[in-house]
């Protein structure tokens, strides 16, 4: 398994877990993601977008990044082009870093839809802002081992059908979700968490680290 980071331009702080799920890992930013290097002590093998937000003040080592330009007018956000870089070397595993928050709402709805499509070819995938982390979620069984309490949603991307969550505050047993219910928001972990899915696309956003 060839696993990689992408740095990109969402919210971001740094958490035993996310250091975790990181260390190891090839790395490459998407602009203004490279700002992220810092935080979490990581230097990229390369650096790709257009570059109309670099941030200041970057110690030499990251300025020093190879970079991979494109202009600002293009079809495919940095981030799109940052994950197309790690495909093409090989990738089969990826933590997407800074996927949530920011300036850009569209480019962090953009990074759930992506993740789910990541997972639909073949891709592992987690989503993660370091407090918040997603998991796409197709037809089939998965596990989390995530401690008791914690809140957690499953968003659908389309209407759900056989949708099964136990180990859960408020289970479900074989239900049907319509797109757009907030059925499946706000949920606690209790026990061993396991969400089987009969057909949909969805994700689920757990809180393993939530901001007070």
């Amino acid at each position: 398994m060839s696993k990689f980071t992408i740095l990109l331009g969402g919210d971001l702080i740094r958490t035993p877990l996310l250091d975790r799920q990181v260390e190891g890992t090839r790395v490459i930013a998407a602009d203004a993601g490279i700002s992220h290097a810092r935080t979490l002590s990581l230097t990229p093998e390369l650096w790709v977008g257009d570059f109309d937000s670099v941030p200041a003040d970057l110690p030499d080592e990251l300025a020093a990044v190879p970079r991979q330009v494109f202009p600002a007018e293009k079809d495919k956000t940095d981030g799109e082009l940052a994950i197309a870089a790690a495909l093409e070397r090989g990738a089969t595993s990826l933590v997407l870093a800074g996927a949530f928050g920011g300036k850009r709402t569209d480019h962090a709805f953009l990074h759930l839809a992506l993740g789910v499509r990541l997972a639909e070819a073949g891709t592992e995938v987690i989503l993660t802002s370091g407090a918040q982390e997603g998991v796409p979620l197709l037809p089939g069984k998965a596990c989390f081992d995530y401690a008791d309490g914690m809140l957690f949603s499953i968003l659908g991307f389309s209407d759900l059908a056989g949708l099964t969550v136990t180990g859960a505050k408020w289970p479900l047993n074989h239900v049907e979700v319509a797109f757009g219910s907030s059925l499946t928001i706000s949920n606690e972990v209790k026990g061993r968490l396991e969400v089987a899915l009969g057909s949909g696309r969805a994700l689920l956003l757990a809180h393993p680290f939530p901001l007070t």
